[in-house]
């Protein structure tokens, strides 16, 4: 017998023509565990509410949805035993602390006495969390805020875990241990879990994946169905001159081509068919698929493929570097949250800053930008020291925040019209958005966007000036594929132009789009280089073809080990 069963469900929302999912059927077997995947606006978050019973489908006599024979629409009550659902912004308060929200939440659920301990004391256990329960939740890093999210709704022993986007924001070893956390409640407590994520390479972990698209199932089975699908359609290419004008060449002058991507030294593409493989004109080297493979090919494409057409920076960095940290600390009492940080970027060079939760990589692009004053060091943004000359070195460079830091009470013109008021910028508005295709948003308030628009105008405002330098903090955090495709053609656009980029990203596929990368692990720079030589280091028997995230696990691994010993 299923646990979930849904059957021809239909959503749509008052005021809107189109349904946000039409006719999306598929079961849940007791114990098993489900990856929901697809893109911004395709039905995901819905989907999870409405099986939490927040929302009524159209077609809700019919009862399409059951779990364990109880409706939604009918048994509430009932329903909310059975389900544990985790949104995308669980409702932590940040100054309590983990035992205090603990608390919280085993009052709202009426859990006491001796169960209420044994509760605590488990999930604190499982959770990993049994060190830090005095520690203000605010405090924590990304991964355990995650961790103590789970644990709260846990405290209920829900039959169904609904958790929506769990891993946005969080580090790729955080990443992993909430997997490995959720894997482990599937097989010992026979929890049902779906899992809406917008990371592709967390499909692997499932026994199912469900794919929609503008609110249709478009594809259910196993990950590994999934790349068969596309085997003998994937392959490298290499060319002598650099990447980005590479693939430039590739996706305006050659045909059928799904997706393209820079991957390191080389670039991965995706081909409609094998005709197409046959006619493509430069050297080929076919390599395994991958979901995201199959997806990018089974999701419509938006054909933003062009690079977007950008001024020509006139501006010349001091002996080519564009920015240069050098001996960047910062401490916070005893506490080092940065020490001796050193790096030269060159100008026209994208460089990517990585590192787990908590590690020192916002602290150190907060000195870099001016937002906090060093302890001891100097940053130098195009020749200008950021401390001694901040209102030069600020006019060089745009800044794209982690968290959508626009003004949302503001409509998307309103905000266009600010920015180029700051830097003094007088063009038509109607220029300034070409290639962004915003024209139809402009009056839309700026929180009421979808986040993948929220994301164009956050570029669009970092950019409006033309700066030489950007930096870019987690900025496609939560987007989906297709989207983060696009963004990156717009970046590689800027830096084709002279630009030069700083950007921190948990998406390991994006960190190979940087020509170097230094990985920040415990407030210092535990290694630096391009994203081949990283993998390189990761090499071992057992994996000679370590993925960007297998490097990221290995190495900071590796110096977990390396403390152990001392």
């Amino acid at each position: 017998m299923n646990l979930l069963d849904v059957k021809n469900l239909y959503k749509t929302f008052k005021g809107e023509k189109e349904p946000i999912l039409y006719d999306v059927s598929f079961s849940l077997k007791k114990g098993d565990r489900m990856a929901l995947i697809g893109p911004d606006g395709a039905g995901k978050t819905t989907l999870l509410r409405l099986i939490s019973g927040l929302f009524s489908p159209d077609n809700n006599k019919s009862n399409p949805i059951l779990i364990d024979g109880f409706s939604p629409c009918k048994n509430l009550d009932e329903i909310k035993k059975i389900i544990g659902y985790m949104p995308q912004k669980f409702g932590l308060y940040e100054d309590l602390t983990v035992i205090e929200n603990l608390e919280l939440y085993a009052g709202l659920k009426n859990i006491k006495g001796t169960k209420k301990e044994k509760s605590f004391e488990e999930l604190l256990k499982f959770s990993g969390l049994t060190n830090f329960q005095n520690r203000q939740a605010g405090a924590l890093s990304g991964g355990m805020k995650q961790k103590l999210g789970l644990s709260c709704v846990l405290l209920s022993k829900p039959k169904l875990l609904l958790l929506d986007e769990p891993s946005v924001g969080v580090d790729p070893v955080s990443r992993r241990d909430l997997i490995e956390l959720t894997d482990k409640l599937s097989v010992e407590n026979k929890i049902s879990i779906i899992w809406a994520t917008s990371y592709l390479d967390e499909a692997k972990f499932f026994e199912n994946v469900i794919l929609l698209q503008a609110g249709k199932k478009i594809y259910e089975g196993t990950p590994d169905n999934a790349k068969n699908a596309v085997s003998g359609l994937t392959f490298h290419t290499k060319e002598k001159y650099d990447n980005r004008t590479y693939l430039y060449d590739i996706m305006t002058k050659e045909k059928g081509i799904v997706d393209a991507t820079i991957e390191g030294d080389k670039i991965r593409i995706v081909f409609e068919n094998k005709n197409a493989v046959k006619n493509f004109h430069h050297p080929l080297f076919q390599t395994e698929s991958t979901f995201e493979d199959f997806v990018m090919s089974a999701i419509e494409p938006k054909k933003h493929f062009l690079f977007q057409e950008t001024e020509k920076i006139m501006q010349t960095a001091p002996n080519n570097i564009a920015i240069e940290a050098i001996n960047l600390s910062k401490k916070y009492g005893d506490f080092k949250a940065a020490n001796n940080i050193n790096f030269k970027i060159k100008q026209g060079e994208i460089f990517g800053l990585l590192g787990p939760n908590g590690a020192g990589k916002s602290t150190t692009f907060k000195m870099l930008t001016g937002l906090i004053k060093p302890t001891k060091g100097s940053s130098t943004i195009m020749g200008f020291d950021i401390n001694e000359k901040p209102i030069s070195a600020k006019k060089n460079f745009g800044y794209m925040a982690q968290k959508f830091s626009l003004f949302g009470n503001l409509s998307v013109r309103q905000n266009i019209n600010f920015f180029m008021g700051v830097y003094g910028v007088k063009r038509k508005i109607e220029d300034v958005i070409k290639g962004y295709e915003l024209e139809k948003y402009l009056e839309y308030s700026a929180n009421d966007l979808p986040l993948g628009y929220k994301q164009r105008l956050s570029l669009l405002c970092a950019t409006i000036s033309n700066p030489p330098v950007l930096f870019l903090d987690e900025p496609t955090s939560g987007v989906d594929p297709n989207s983060r495709r696009e963004f990156w053609m717009r970046i590689n656009s800027f830096v084709k132009n002279n630009s030069t980029v700083l950007v921190t990203t948990h998406f390991m596929d994006e960190a190979q789009f940087c020509d170097n990368v230094a990985l920040v692990y415990r407030g210092e720079i535990l290694v630096q280089g391009t994203p081949d030589e990283l993998k390189n280091m990761a090499k071992t028997r057992t994996n000679n073809n370590p993925t960007m995230e297998d490097a990221f696990i290995y190495l900071i691994k590796k110096a977990n080990q390396k403390t152990e010993v001392k």
